[in-house]
């Protein structure tokens, strides 16, 4: 990840940074839960405008101010990507890259897949949503999938795959249906034959873990990505087997259909 920001910062990938303003910095602080389940999900993201472009990064509680949003818009983009604290660091990254290259021009490149989310409830939308990114798992019946960052959805939609889901989340410990989800990355790591792992893993610094395993023991690696959608993109062929891209407005924040990006490998997942 590192070296991913050094080469932004260098130019490699578009414009200096420098030469950029993060417009807007702001955050959001929701909380969610779907009919029949028991789990509310918490969730804050701080998120960066640049140009036509959003990018996003969730956080945990407490690990920035909403101060940094007065603090930070109007700054130019490569003090954010040098100083700021690592969930900004991330946003700020995913908005140069979105606007880079836009995930719709992917697409329309065909480089891409867009897939529409249906107008209607929460339920129906997460369902749909998570069925998407089930979808790009190409797995034996009963293969062990590591779910790195759980949503109840997702786990259902897994078993749907016929894959045999291994939970880990650090702070969840039982998902809707009892199964145990541990806080271990590296035990589900070592057993699974396939990783599915949230854009989380960007912020909270485990993401480059969890892609060197992955590399190291040769099975795929698929994103699923409110936060750092683009960036997640840039690793594909390197590690990531296949993503699910979704750039901010986020599903949860509509009812209309809205559209996320579906992005494999040759090989696929």
């Amino acid at each position: 990840m590192d070296g991913l920001i050094e080469a932004v910062l260098a130019g490699e990938h578009g414009p200096l940074p420098s030469a950029l303003v993060a417009t807007s910095v702001f955050w959001i602080h929701h909380g969610t839960r779907l009919a029949g389940g028991d789990t509310t999900y918490l969730n804050q993201y701080v998120l960066v405008r640049l140009g036509g472009s959003f990018g996003g990064c969730a956080f945990e509680a407490g690990e920035i101010d909403p101060a940094i949003c007065r603090d930070s818009s109007g700054l130019p983009l490569d003090r954010l990507l040098r100083e700021a604290p690592r969930p900004l660091r991330i946003a700020a990254l995913d908005a140069y890259l979105s606007e880079a290259r836009p995930h719709r021009a992917a697409a329309a490149a065909g480089d891409a897949e867009s897939v529409a989310l249906p107008t209607g409830t929460p339920e129906i939308r997460a369902k749909a949503r998570d069925t998407a990114i089930a979808a790009l798992l190409d797995i034996q019946e009963g293969a062990r999938v590591a779910l790195i960052g759980v949503v109840n959805p997702l786990v259902a939609a897994i078993r749907e795959r016929g894959g045999a889901p291994l939970p880990c989340d650090f702070n969840l410990r039982a998902t809707q249906w009892g199964d145990p989800v541990t806080d271990d990355m590296h035990a589900v790591l070592e057993r699974a034959e396939a990783v599915v792992a949230t854009g989380m893993t960007l912020s909270n610094g485990s993401f480059d873990t969890v892609l060197e395993r992955c590399r190291s023991r040769g099975i795929p690696l698929i994103v699923y990505a409110q936060t750092g959608s683009a960036v997640a993109r840039a690793f594909l062929g390197s590690g990531v087997t296949a993503l699910s891209a979704e750039p901010f407005p986020f599903s949860q924040f509509s009812a209309e259909e809205t559209v996320l990006y579906r992005y494999r490998t040759v090989g696929r997942a």
